[in-house]
C-alpha cells in the first residue's frame, strides 16, 4: 500500500479507491463529520459509498480535484459530474484561499452559450442518471433554458441558416444552397429537434414543454412533438412505462390549446389508453379533448369495442360522455354549424349500433336525444336507424316501444320517410297517424302560401285554377279530420286508410307545388311585362 494512502473508499461497489484520508477530507465536508464520529486508533479506515452519484467516474473527478490544491478544469463533459460530487461530498468551503468546487462549476456555467448543441444534449443525458441520487437542478435547468432559447431560435430564423451558425451550436441541421429546397420547408424548420430531444426522460420532456408553454411556443408544433415523443418511445417501454408515457403526453397536451391538437392523434392515444387501464384522471382530461373537437371526429373514430365483460359491441357510454364534453365545452363555442355537424355523426352512428343485438333500448334512447332537437334539421337518418332497431330488437314490451317511437320528430321527416312510416308494421297506427297529421300541418301551410302567392298577384288566372284551389283546400281539411276521428288500434283496416290517405297527401302536395311554381311564373312575367310598358314609348292604335 502506498504511503498516506490510509483511506479506502468503495464507490458503489464499481471500484475501490485508496486515497490520503486528511487530504480527501480536507475538502469534504460529509468525510469529516464521519471522521468525526468514528471512534478508535485504526489508521486504516473504510469507507462505503453506495449512492454516489456518477459512480466511480465522479469520484476519481473529486479526487483529482483534492490531489491538486482545490483546482481542476470543468468542460461540459466533466461539469455536472464535478457539481453533483461536490454536492453529495459537501464541497461548500474553501481550503487555503482556493475557491471551492461548488464555486468553480457555477463559474463555469457562465459560459455555457459558448456550448454547443451536442455539449448541452450530452450534459442532460448524464444529469439524468443523476437525478435519483442527487439535485442537479441549477445544471440542468440552466441546459434547459438553453436548449429551448436555441429551439425558438433557430425555429424562427430565415429559412436558411448559415453553415458557421449550425456548425458553432452543432446542430444536425442540414442546409439547401437553393432556396426552394432549404431546410426542405416550413414544417421541417419547426421540427428539426424533435430527434434530437428523444434522449430525454419523460420528468425533462414534462418541464421542456411546460417552458415552452410558459414561453408562449407554438403549440401544434408542441403537440406534434408530444406525439412523436409517445410513438417513438413506446414500443420498447415496459406495460408501466407505457402508461406512465401515455398519461404523462395526455397532461401535456391538457395544457395546451385544444384546438392545436389533431382530432385524429387524440383518438390515436384514446386507442392505446384503453388497452393499458390509464387513470381516471388522465382518461377525463383525454375525453374532454375529444369531447371538445367532436365535431371533427369521423364514424370510424366512435366506433369503438366496448369494454372486457359488455355484452354490447361498442362502448356508448364512450361516445355519450364525449357528447357531454362537447355539449358543456367551456372553452370554444357551440355553434349552430358544430351542433349541427355532431348531429349528423350521431345519426351516422345510430345507424351503425342500431342492429347490435344486445344494445339496451336505453342506451339507443340516449343517443338519440343527447342532442337538442335544433341540432337535426331532418329526422329520417334516425327514424331509419329506428327501423333497424325494431327490426332487430322485435321482442321489446310496447312500453319500450312506445318510448323509442316518441323520439321521433315527424314534422322532421321527408314525405317519402312519413309514407315509409305510414306501411311500416312495426309502428304503432298511433305513429302513423301522428306522421300523417304532421303530413297535412305541413300541407296546410302549403297551401296557405299558394294562396297568399295568389293574393299578392291578383285573382285566378281561370276557372280552373280557381276549382284546382278550392279542391287542394278541401282535400287537405278532410283528410286532417279523417285522421283526427281514427281510432288509434293496429288493425289492418285502418292501416289500409291510413296508406290510402297518405297516397293522397302525396298527390296533393304535388299539386301545391306545381300551383306554386305556376304562379311564380306568371308573377314574374307580369312583372316583366310591367317594367317593359314603362321602359317604352306609348304608341298610338
Amino acid at each position: 500500500m502506498a504511503v498516506g494512502c490510509d483511506l479506502e473508499v468503495d464507490v458503489n461497489g464499481e471500484e475501490t479507491f485508496m486515497v490520503d484520508k486528511k487530504i480527501i477530507s480536507s475538502y469534504s465536508g460529509r468525510l469529516r463529520k464521519l471522521f468525526g464520529k468514528s471512534t478508535g486508533s485504526a489508521r486504516n479506515i473504510k469507507v462505503i459509498f453506495n449512492d454516489f452519484p456518477g459512480g466511480a467516474e465522479s469520484f476519481e473527478l473529486f479526487s483529482r480535484f483534492c490531489y491538486n490544491n482545490g483546482r481542476i478544469d470543468t468542460t461540459p463533459c466533466n461539469i455536472s459530474l464535478l457539481h453533483c460530487a461536490a454536492q453529495f461530498m459537501e464541497m461548500n468551503n474553501s481550503v487555503s484561499g482556493s475557491q471551492n468546487l461548488m464555486e468553480q462549476t457555477e463559474k463555469s456555467l457562465q459560459e455555457i452559450n459558448d456550448w454547443t448543441w451536442s455539449e448541452l444534449l450530452m450534459i442532460i443525458n448524464q444529469c439524468q442518471g443523476l437525478f435519483p441520487s442527487v439535485d442537479s437542478s441549477p445544471i440542468l435547468e440552466k441546459c434547459m433554458d438553453s436548449i429551448i432559447g436555441r429551439i425558438s431560435l433557430y425555429s424562427e430564423s430565415s429559412p436558411c441558416l448559415s453553415t458557421s451558425s449550425l456548425d458553432s451550436s452543432g446542430i444536425r441541421v442540414s442546409c439547401d444552397s437553393r432556396s426552394t429546397e432549404s431546410l426542405k420547408s416550413s414544417f421541417s424548420r419547426a421540427t428539426w429537434w424533435f430527434e434530437d430531444l428523444l434522449v430525454l426522460s419523460l420528468d425533462l420532456v414534462e418541464m421542456v414543454i411546460k417552458s415552452m408553454v410558459l414561453q408562449k411556443f407554438d403549440n401544434a408544433i408542441i403537440s406534434k412533438f408530444l406525439m412523436y415523443y409517445q410513438k417513438s418511445k413506446f414500443y420498447t417501454a415496459t406495460l408501466d412505462e407505457k402508461r406512465k408515457l401515455v398519461e404523462t403526453v395526455i397532461d401535456m397536451l391538457y395544457i395546451l390549446d385544444w384546438n392545436s391538437v389533431l382530432c385524429k392523434s387524440l383518438f390515436e392515444i384514446l386507442r392505446v389508453a384503453l388497452s393499458l387501464n390509464i387513470s381516471k384522471c388522465s382518461r377525463n382530461k383525454l375525453e374532454s379533448m375529444i369531447g371538445s373537437q367532436l365535431d371533427q371526429a369521423a364514424l370510424d373514430n366512435l366506433l369503438i369495442p366496448s369494454p372486457h365483460g359488455m355484452a354490447h359491441l361498442y362502448d356508448i357510454n364512450l361516445v355519450l360522455r364525449f357528447l357531454k364534453a362537447f355539449l358543456h365545452d367551456g372553452k370554444s363555442q357551440v355553434t349552430s354549424m358544430r351542433l349541427k355537424k355532431v348531429a349528423r355523426l350521431m345519426d351516422l352512428y345510430m345507424g351503425e349500433v342500431a342492429p347490435d343485438p344486445c344494445l339496451k333500448p336505453s342506451k339507443f334512447l340516449a343517443l338519440a336525444v343527447a342532442l337538442p332537437d335544433s341540432a337535426r334539421d331532418s329526422y329520417d337518418e334516425i327514424y331509419h336507424a329506428t327501423d333497424i332497431y325494431l327490426e332487430v330488437h322485435s321482442g321489446l314490451s310496447e312500453e319500450e316501444k312506445m318510448k323509442i317511437y316518441c323520439v321521433l320528430n315527424c314534422e322532421k321527416l321527408s314525405a317519402e320517410a312519413r309514407n315509409h312510416l305510414s306501411q311500416n308494421k312495426k309502428f304503432s297506427s298511433k305513429s302513423a297517424v301522428k306522421a300523417l297529421k304532421s303530413q297535412q300541418l305541413k300541407l296546410k301551410s302549403l297551401l296557405q302560401g299558394t294562396n297568399n302567392l295568389k293574393g299578392n298577384g291578383g285573382s285566378p288566372s281561370s276557372l280552373g285554377e280557381m276549382r284546382s284551389r278550392g279542391k287542394t283546400n278541401e282535400a287537405g281539411e278532410q283528410i286532417v279530420l279523417y285522421a283526427s276521428k281514427f281510432e288509434l288500434s293496429d288493425s289492418e283496416k285502418l292501416r289500409a286508410h291510413l296508406q290510402g290517405m297518405q297516397c293522397r297527401v302525396m298527390e296533393l302536395e304535388k299539386v301545391c307545388r306545381k300551383m306554386q311554381t305556376q304562379i311564380t311564373k306568371i308573377m314574374k312575367s307580369r312583372v316583366s311585362s310591367h317594367s317593359n310598358a314603362r321602359s317604352l314609348p306609348k304608341l298610338c292604335s
